[in-house]
């Protein structure tokens, strides 16, 4: 079967369905959380999305279905005083899974950035999504920490509704 990487149109309905299933798909996921996605976010995503400056979808379709997407975010390095690209969520459907589909939108996600001038990309992973880290191994990616002596950096939340 043959995969497609393309990017999102957000105005186009097919690809809008396939971002909405496969975020749904991974909320569904251990590593998502183990929920769906409420009403309120499959009718509100993509039009929200639409509106944001920055945001860029990668999709992966294995002929006609959607297999995998990479849900990416413009930010700004202040180190560095460039661009950066955040790949915020990153789904590969079970089915898919170990045929380098994750290398492959990586890799999609990593010519994006180099085209907008982005100095990196960024991600965060679960410390159990062992899986997801070694794909991410094999497309370059690594912990990160400005110093050794103070260790890698972690990533926090505080909640506000």
């Amino acid at each position: 079967m043959w995969t497609q990487i393309t990017l999102a149109d957000l105005g186009h309905p097919e690809h809008a369905d396939a971002i909405v299933n496969l975020l749904d798909a991974y909320a569904r996921d251990e590593m998502g959380g183990g929920r769906p996605l409420s009403e309120h976010v499959r009718r509100n995503l993509v039009p929200e999305l639409r509106k944001r400056q920055g945001v860029h979808v990668v999709l992966a379709f294995a002929g006609d279905e959607a297999a995998g997407m990479a849900i990416c975010m413009e930010g700004f390095s202040t180190f560095a005083c460039e661009p950066l690209l955040n790949v915020h969520d990153m789904v590969v459907l079970p089915a898919h899974r170990g045929q380098g589909l994750a290398g492959q939108l990586l890799a999609e996600v990593e010519r994006l950035a180099r085209e907008r001038g982005c100095c990196k990309v960024t991600l965060e992973v679960l410390e159990g999504n062992v899986s997801a880290q070694a794909a991410y191994r094999r497309a370059g990616f690594a912990g990160y920490q400005l110093d050794p002596r103070m260790g890698r950096a972690l990533f926090w939340q505080k909640l506000l509704a």
